[in-house]
């Protein structure tokens, strides 16, 4: 009632709303906007324009996916080509400078001297 005094034009409530009626009319609400909605979608028709964008859409997606896959195919064939050079590389430097001869480094073990404690 203090707020009646304080504005001349205000009114106040008198008794609450039930919240089981203002449930009720909440959803009776949404139920119409949704109705409305679905009747709205009905009427429109996918248009031409749209359809041919969609399956461009999809074609560009598989082409994209196809290249993707083939890129990456082609990225590890090139990665195994060059690892394989790489390797050859290495071995052919440990040759060069004594570190790749295996059966140097057997005849090496094969004359070091007895251990003296047996």
């Amino acid at each position: 009632m203090a707020l009646v005094l304080r504005k001349p034009n205000a009114y106040s409530k008198i008794d609450k709303e039930d919240p089981e009626e203002r449930n009720r009319r909440r959803a009776q609400f949404l139920i119409y906007k949704v109705m409305e909605q679905a009747d709205s979608m009905s009427r429109r028709r996918p248009s031409y324009l749209r359809i041919r964008i969609r399956k461009l859409k999809v074609k560009i997606g598989k082409r994209l996916t196809k290249l993707r896959k083939s890129m990456l195919l082609s990225i590890s064939a090139a990665k195994v080509s060059v690892c394989k050079q790489v390797c050859s590389q290495f071995k052919t430097c440990r040759r060069l400078f004594g570190g790749g001869d295996n059966h140097s480094s057997a005849n090496l073990v094969n004359t070091l001297p007895s251990p003296l404690f047996v």
